[in-house]
C-alpha cells in the first residue's frame, strides 16, 4: 500500500487500490468536502458515477465554469428494425394505435447532468483536471434512466462529522434497490473498478452515499468470484448528449444549493477565500445583498432594516429550520421569515437576490483570459490541448486522442473562447421539465438526484414587468382619479391617534404638583417630592383636562423636502362626512404603476382637516405665496383654515424657531408629535397612496397593491 493512502479510512476502501467517497449530490457541503479529500491524498485516476458517453460534454462544460450549464442526452428509440410496419400490416391498425406508440415513445424522460459548482461529482472532475489525473466514467449506458434517491439528512453535519462516520451512521437507513436497472448499474461500476485497479495504482470513486454500500457489496462478491462478470454487461442504444446554457431565471431547478450560495461558492474559489461555512455565512450576506437592492428601489420609503431586524431574521430562520428538522434553511424558509419581520416587499427582494447568479458573462471571460490575468491559477482556465496527456485510458485501453473534444484546430487554437447567453442555445428549466432551444418541451431526470425536494408556494406579489408599466401607462386616462379606501381608513386612524397625543401633550402641560391629602391624584410627584423632602410631605401629580379643539393634523414624513421628489401636489376633498380634506405634496404616481388603472405616488407630507371643510387649492392660493417651502405651505395652510388654536404637527423633528414663528403669525400653536412614537412599518406602509383610474378599479385593486 502506497505510503500516503494509510490515512484513508478503512471504512472507505474497497481493497489496496480503490477508495470510494459516498456524497449528497447537490450540496455545497460535500462539494467543499470532495475537492479537500482529493487535495489531501494521492490518486492516479478519478472515477465518477456517470457514463462513458457523457464525457466529452461535459468536461467540456466542466472547463467553462463557474458559467452554468446543462448536458442532456434524450431518450434513443428502442428499435432498430427498418420493416415498414403500415405496409405489412395494413388495415390491422388504424391511426389513434399509432399516435399511442408514439406517445409512449415520446414519455421516456431525457436524462441530463447539472453542471453545478456545488455538485460534488463535477467538483470531482473539475479538481481533477486542474491537477491533471485521469478521470474515469464507469456508469452503465442506459437509454430510460431510472434515479434513485431517499430523504437524507442535513449535509451540514459533515462539517462536524469525519465523511466516514457520516456515512456509516445513515448506512442502516440506506434502502437497497428495487429496480433491476439500478442494481445492473451498480454491479457493473464494481466490476469497472476492479478493471481500473489492474491499470492505476490508486482509484478514487465520487459517487451517491446511496450506492456506495451496494458497489462495496458488488465489488466484494467480484474478489470472491461470485460477481457478474464486465463483459456480461449490455449497454442501452443511446443519443449524444447536447450541452445548453441555462435561462439565468430559471438556474434554481438546474442548482442543488441556492444561485446566490452557489455564486459565493465560485467568488471563494477565484479569490482564495474560506469558503467551508458558506452555507450558514452565506445567508447573512444573501440578507445583506437583499437589503441593498431593497433600499435602492424604494429609497427614503424604505423600511429601516437596521442590524436587530436582521439578527431577529436570523433567529427566526433558525428556529423554522430547526422545526423542519433542518441545520441549514431552505429558501421557503428564508422568505418566511423575512416576510414576517421585514414585511413582503423585502421578502421579495430576499427571495429575487436567492434566485439570481450574480457573476456576469462579462466576469467569466475576463477570469478564463489567461492573457489578461497573466499565470493560470483556476482548474477552469487550462486549455482544451493539455488534457489530453491525461485523459483517462478508455474500454480497450487504446488512446482515444484524435476524437477528444480537447483536440486543437488545425491552425493549433485551443478552442478555449469567451461565451454569452446570447450565443448558445438555452433551455428553460421548470419542476422535472425543459423547454429546448426549438420550442420542444422535454420531462427531465437528472443523472446525480439529490435529496427529493418539497415544493412550496409563496404568497408574494410580484413586480410588474417594463412593458406592462408601459401599456398601463400609456392606457391611462388623465380626467378620472380616485383613491383606494382601504388606504383612507388606515391614514384616517392615524390621524385620530396623532390628535389623541397631541390632546395628551396639551394635558401635560398644563399639569401642577400639590400636598397629599386624601388621594394620590394622578400620581406621586417624585421629584417634588423629593426636592420637598425636609418637608415630611408627598407630592402629587394634577394633569387637568385638556382643553380646545383639534381639528388640523400635519404629517411632514420626509423633512426637508426636496420639490424635485414631489411634484405631485394636490387638495382632496371627503367623499363622506368620516374622511377629512386632504392637502398633500407626494411623488408621482404616473412613475410608478404597479396595475392597469393603479399608479402608486409616496406621502412626503399631509395635511387634514377634520371635520371636512372646503378650501380652496392650497397650492394655487396666492395667500400662500410667501412660504418658500413645501412644509411652510403646509403649515401655512393648516393655521389659515384651522379654527382651534392648536395644530397636532407629526415629524422626525421638533419644529424649529421659523415654523413656530410662522403659527404665531396666525396666533396658532404646534403641537408636536414625535414620528418615532408610530412603528416605521406603520409609517412607511401609509406613506403609501394608490391612485385608481376611477372608481370600477376599485373592484380588483386589491389583487396589485403590494405592502411596504
Amino acid at each position: 500500500m502506497n505510503p500516503a493512502q494509510t490515512d484513508v479510512p478503512p471504512l472507505l476502501r474497497l481493497d489496496d487500490h480503490t477508495t470510494i467517497l459516498p456524497i449528497i449530490h447537490g450540496s455545497g457541503q460535500f462539494a467543499w468536502l470532495t475537492r479537500r479529500f482529493l487535495l489531501e491524498h494521492r490518486f492516479d485516476c478519478v472515477a465518477v458515477s456517470l457514463p462513458e458517453s457523457f464525457r466529452e460534454a461535459v468536461e467540456q462544460a466542466v472547463l467553462e465554469l463557474p458559467k452554468p450549464s446543462i448536458v442532456i442526452q434524450r431518450p434513443a428509440p428502442s428499435f432498430d428494425s427498418t420493416y415498414d410496419a403500415e405496409h405489412d400490416f395494413k388495415g390491422s391498425y388504424d391511426e389513434s394505435d399509432a399516435d399511442d406508440f408514439d406517445d409512449d415513445l415520446d414519455e421516456i424522460a431525457a436524462s441530463y447532468v447539472p453542471i453545478d459548482p456545488c455538485q460534488g461529482v463535477i467538483m470531482a472532475i473539475r479538481a481533477a483536471m486542474g491537477e491533471h489525473i485521469p478521470r474515469a466514467f464507469i456508469d452503465l449506458e442506459t437509454n430510460r434512466f431510472q434515479p434513485f434517491s431517499t430523504v437524507m439528512p442535513d449535509p451540514y453535519a459533515v462539517r462536524q462529522v469525519q465523511c466516514e462516520k457520516f456515512a456509516a451512521a445513515v448506512l442502516p437507513s440506506i434502502p437497497r434497490p428495487s429496480d433491476e436497472q439500478t442494481r445492473e448499474r451498480m454491479a457493473y461500476m464494481a466490476a469497472r473498478l476492479v478493471e481500473l485497479s489492474q491499470t492505476y495504482d490508486q482509484t478514487l470513486l465520487v459517487t451517491s452515499v446511496l450506492d456506495w454500500p451496494w458497489i462495496r457489496e458488488a465489488h466484494r462478491l467480484l474478489k470472491e468470484g461470485k460477481g457478474a462478470d464486465l463483459h456480461s454487461f449490455e449497454h442501452d442504444h443511446v443519443t449524444v448528449p447536447q450541452t445548453y446554457s441555462v435561462d439565468p431565471k430559471t438556474l434554481l431547478f438546474l442548482f442543488g444549493e441556492l444561485p446566490f450560495i452557489t455564486a459565493l461558492y465560485e467568488r471563494a474559489r477565484r479569490e482564495l477565500e474560506e469558503d467551508s461555512n458558506l452555507q450558514i455565512d452565506g445567508v447573512k450576506e444573501l440578507l445583506i445583498a437583499a437589503k441593498q437592492s431593497y433600499m435602492k428601489e424604494f429609497k427614503n420609503r424604505a423600511r429601516k432594516v437596521t442590524p436587530l431586524l436582521l439578527s431577529k431574521c436570523l433567529k427566526y430562520i433558525r428556529n423554522l429550520s430547526l422545526v423542519h428538522r433542518r441545520m441549514t434553511p431552505d429558501m421557503v424558509t428564508i422568505v418566511t421569515a423575512c416576510q414576517q419581520i421585514l414585511g413582503d416587499q423585502y421578502a421579495l427582494h430576499v427571495a429575487e437576490t436567492a434566485s439570481r447568479y450574480p457573476l456576469k458573462p462579462s466576469a467569466f471571460t475576463k477570469e478564463l483570459d489567461p492573457l489578461e490575468n497573466g499565470p493560470i491559477t483556476d482548474s477552469s482556465q487550462i486549455p482544451f490541448h493539455e488534457q489530453l496527456t491525461d485523459t483517462a485510458i478508455p474500454d480497450g485501453g487504446a488512446s482515444n486522442e484524435e476524437h477528444s473534444p480537447f483536440a486543437s484546430d488545425a491552425d493549433g487554437a485551443s478552442g478555449f473562447e469567451s461565451w454569452e447567453y446570447d450565443q448558445d442555445p438555452t433551455v428553460t428549466l421548470g419542476i422535472d421539465q425543459g423547454r429546448l432551444p426549438d420550442g420542444e418541451i422535454v420531462s427531465l431526470v437528472s443523472r446525480l438526484p439529490g435529496p427529493p425536494l418539497t415544493w412550496h408556494t409563496l404568497s408574494l406579489q410580484r413586480r410588474p414587468t417594463k412593458d406592462e408599466r408601459e401599456r398601463w401607462e400609456y392606457s391611462w386616462n388623465p380626467y378620472s382619479q380616485c383613491s383606494y379606501p382601504p388606504e383612507d381608513e388606515r391614514i384616517e386612524m392615524l390621524r385620530n391617534r396623532v390628535c389623541e397625543r397631541a390632546q395628551a401633550i396639551m394635558g401635560q402641560d398644563l399639569a401642577r404638583t400639590e400636598k397629599f391629602t386624601t388621594s394620590v391624584k394622578d400620581g406621586i410627584d417624585i421629584r417634588d417630592t423629593l426636592r420637598h423632602w425636609y418637608e415630611k410631605q408627598i407630592y402629587v401629580r394634577v394633569i387637568p383636562p385638556s382643553r380646545g379643539k383639534l381639528d388640523a393634523c400635519l404629517m411632514l414624513f420626509d423633512s426637508p423636502a426636496d420639490p424635485r421628489d414631489y411634484p405631485w401636489r394636490t387638495t382632496w376633498f371627503a367623499e363622506h362626512q368620516w374622511e377629512s380634506t386632504l392637502a398633500f405634496y407626494a411623488s408621482d404616481f404616473t412613475k410608478e404603476m404597479v396595475g392597469p388603472g393603479i399608479g402608486l405616488g409616496t406621502y412626503g407630507g399631509a395635511m387634514f382637516l377634520y371635520p371636512p371643510v372646503p378650501i380652496p387649492d392650497i397650492w394655487m392660493d396666492r395667500r400662500l405665496n410667501f412660504t418658500e417651502t413645501l412644509e411652510e405651505r403646509l403649515i401655512a395652510a393648516a393655521c389659515m383654515h384651522s379654527r382651534g388654536r392648536q395644530i397636532a404637527l407629526m415629524s422626525g423633528l421638533p419644529p424649529g424657531a421659523g415654523w413656530r414663528r410662522l403659527a404665531r403669525r396666525f396666533k396658532k400653536q404646534l403641537i408636536h408629535v414625535p414620528l418615532t412614537s408610530f412603528s416605521d412599518q406603520e409609517v412607511q406602509q401609509l406613506r403609501m397612496v394608490h391612485v385608481l383610474n376611477g372608481s370600477e378599479v376599485r373592484s380588483y385593486a386589491a389583487e396589485f397593491i403590494r405592502k411596504a
